[in-house]
């Protein structure tokens, strides 16, 4: 059986070398261009464009729709200039408008981009077509900003740097001034242009426009479209200054299962270090990863765990260096940065882990190469049997063509100090492998093809991860070919593998329509196919699912999608679904045949009201199903922002099986005060987990990236109402440039 597992992984990877290394590379003629002026006169940031440097500065114009259709110039046009000094990058925009009835969700930095209107800009600063950074506006001066990554496809709102923007709002348009030091941002000494495009949000007319025409079965943020920022003189170097973040935090809680209380106080923080002109050294000392916001309740129904984003400022910055290996579709990831800080009791809950410290290391090393290095010590936990462990990751990438890349990396585990509580075999754990990443000029063919090796103290043999997709895109089709390979051997301790042991193949095909008339903006027709075999089971397929979807985007901007599913899963060892303490399961060594019925509607963004539902209904393993949710919002724009969702899962077994009405309630309040006075509730009821939780967290943004939270936590059993965990935490970080 052994053997079969390793004959497997030619198969992948002659594959990988057909579909990927003969595709052509068609490309994108770009012909937008627009130059920064250079300035020496002071720019009073305020919204109005009112300097006489903006009216001698050239005009990007004409933007194309790309929705609701992609064939002509925007209804409401919006025109960019760039300026630039020895220190700032700076950015006004006049965007037209129907009214001054502008759609606004909140004045909350990182809003939304779908729910409010705004601008946006995409700066490719080392023209890589991978990589960007990202600032958007609303018409009420609110800010976000964000690393992209992965052409586009990866958005990572939780990154925070300093800058600056107001805006101004009248009734046929408003203006917007961007202030963007170059400490925040990085590129090449001397670079005399970066690619780049302003797109912007019209949701008062349910209106999408970009400068750089992109074709509409691409995603919106595409990198593969773009225009280019030249500059009137060389930039300087890219110089981030030197910045300390330390935070103190005072935490009580108690525990009311285990009648324990205890009050803690802490205090620690980061060190940002600027290395030549592409690179950032983050150091961590003592690091507080206490939760002021926290992860979404989910119901689960399957046997596998689910992966849950990262949200610890410490690990965002250049994240994709890290967190991009592996499985397309999450299937098999090498690294995943959840997993420091975690770590299992005696009784196999998972608590947290403190960590001693960290040094992390990445960014570009030129306009070819970039380099990641982490590693992050934890500390030892004699009560719970939990032993130190130095935690690295080191990777390397290198850009191949004009927007692909092949990367290697090097994930290590290894247990330090006193061992008493380990194993042998539970010493060490390493991960090796290398990828590559396709994406042509115009991103109509993206795909990617891996191999990775796990080590385990006496375990070196196999231990195989792999995988061999690609995706052809063109304007009226979505093709997927998907081939994975996973062996039952294979372990990453530091990763996210929900599941080990199979090879999979993955056949998806999409048409895609353009109605010319009608309600409907765009409709297509889907059918998926995926087959898992288990390779230690003689190839026996254990899972299949065949799928046949329609899904619609309508032009006011609501959203439709109707299924059907035929599925078919051999369970190798017992399941209960219900996760019923107590509970028959269902046996195992056996195969489940089930069909369900699938729909699912979101309304427009651009009311005031706003709600969506859901429905399954079907065959499940061998018994039924019954799935119903849906969400209400209602916005006080710009104040606040309310919000219910509600779930139910009923699961009907055959006797002696157990039944389940599983139920998931989700109440949300955003209210904003002002742009630096933020409050939010956060309450969720999940009879699945025995839990209703209450969160509620006020946050001061008293000065840029500085922040006073006051986070209250409140936990009770579902069945008795009886408080399970409470606690309060008053956090302050600072951050401080040098």
């Amino acid at each position: 059986m052994k053997i079969k597992r390793l004959q497997s992984v030619p198969f992948v990877l002659v594959l990988a070398c057909s579909l990927t290394m003969l595709m052509p590379a068609w490309g994108q003629n770009t012909t937008k261009e627009l130059t920064a002026k250079f300035i020496t006169e002071e720019i009073t940031l305020d919204g109005h464009l009112d300097e006489t440097v903006w009216a001698e500065a050239a005009e990007g114009t004409d933007f194309w729709q790309f929705f609701p259709t992609d064939s002509v110039q925007a209804t409401h046009q919006t025109s960019v200039k760039v300026l630039f000094s020895e220190t700032t990058l700076y950015v006004g925009f006049y965007a037209k408008a129907p009214n001054g009835d502008y759609v606004v969700s909140s004045l909350r930095r990182d809003f939304g981009g779908t729910t409010n209107d705004n601008l946006s800009l995409l700066f490719d600063t080392f023209s890589d077509g991978t990589t960007a950074f990202f600032f958007g506006i609303t018409p009420y001066g609110v800010q976000r900003e964000g690393l992209v990554s992965e052409g586009g496809t990866n958005f990572n709102n939780t990154w925070d740097i300093k800058w600056q923007a107001e805006a101004q709002r009248f009734d046929d348009h408003h203006t917007v001034e961007v202030a963007i030091p170059f400490t925040s941002l990085k590129f090449v000494e001397g670079s005399t242009s970066w690619r780049f495009r302003p797109y912007r949000w019209n949701l008062q007319t349910n209106e999408q426009s970009t400068w750089v025409k992109v074709p509409q079965q691409q995603i919106f943020s595409s990198l593969a479209y773009m225009g280019k920022l030249n500059f009137e003189r060389p930039l300087g170097r890219s110089r981030m200054p030197f910045a300390l973040i330390p935070y103190i935090n005072t935490l009580s809680d108690k525990n009311y299962v285990n009648d324990e209380t205890a009050t803690d106080f802490k205090a620690g923080g980061d060190a940002k270090v600027s290395v030549g002109n592409g690179m950032n050294l983050d150091i961590t000392l003592n690091p507080d990863f206490s939760i002021v916001e926290v992860d979404d309740i989910f119901t689960i129904l399957t046997r596998f765990e689910l992966r849950l984003p990262e949200k610890r400022q410490f690990f965002i910055d250049n994240s994709d260096l890290f967190e991009s290996f592996g499985n397309t579709f999450s299937e098999a990831k090498p690294f995943f940065s959840r997993r420091i800080g975690l770590a299992r009791d005696t009784l196999g809950n998972l608590i947290q882990n403190n960590i001693i410290g960290g040094v992390r290391l990445s960014g570009k090393l030129n306009k070819d190469w970039r380099l990641g290095f982490l590693n992050i010590q934890t500390e030892k936990d004699a009560g719970n049997e939990i032993a130190s462990n130095n935690n690295m990751m080191l990777s390397l990438q290198r850009k191949v063509g004009q927007r692909s890349n092949i990367g290697v990396f090097w994930v290590n585990r290894q247990a330090t100090g006193e061992k008493e509580f380990l194993e042998p075999s539970e010493e060490f754990n390493r991960v090796i492998g290398a990828d590559y990443n396709l994406a042509t000029s115009d991103n109509i063919w993206t795909g990617r093809a891996y191999l990775h090796k796990s080590f385990q103290p006496g375990d070196s043999e196999g231990n195989l991860s792999s995988q061999a997709t690609f995706t052809y895109n063109p304007r009226r089709w979505r093709i997927i070919q998907d081939l994975v390979y996973i062996d039952q051997d294979f372990q990453a301790d530091l990763g996210f593998v929900p599941r080990t042991d199979f090879l999979k193949w993955g056949n998806g095909i999409q048409r895609i329509f353009y109605p010319n008339k009608g309600i409907f903006n765009t409709h297509s027709v889907r059918f998926l196919s995926i087959l898992f075999w288990r390779p230690t089971l003689d190839y026996q397929n254990t899972d299949q699912r065949f799928d046949v979807e329609w899904q619609t985007a309508f032009k006011n901007g609501a959203t439709a999608s109707a299924s059907f599913a035929n599925n078919y899963i051999f369970l190798t060892n017992s399941f209960d679904p219900t996760r019923t303490p107590g509970a028959v399961p269902l046996p195992g060594d056996q195969g489940y045949h089930f069909n369900q019925l699938q729909f699912e509607y979101q309304s427009n963004n651009t009311s005031l009201f706003t709600y969506s539902a859901n429905a399954t209904v079907g065959r499940f393993f061998n018994g039924e199903v019954l799935s119903a949710g849906g969400q209400i919002g209602y916005r006080f724009q710009p104040w606040a922002n309310v919000s219910m969702a509600v779930n139910y899962d009923g699961i009907r077994l055959p006797e002696p099986h157990a039944e389940a009405d599983i139920w998931l309630v989700t109440t949300r309040a955003e209210i904003t005060f002002s742009k630096s006075l933020f409050w939010n509730i956060l309450a969720q009821y999940s009879n699945q987990r025995d839990n209703f939780g209450i969160n509620s967290r006020l946050q001061w943004r008293f000065a840029p990236l500085s922040d006073l939270f006051l986070v209250y936590n409140d936990n009770y059993f579902t069945e008795t109402f009886a408080p399970r965990f409470r606690s309060i935490n008053l956090k302050l970080t600072y951050w401080l440039n040098l």
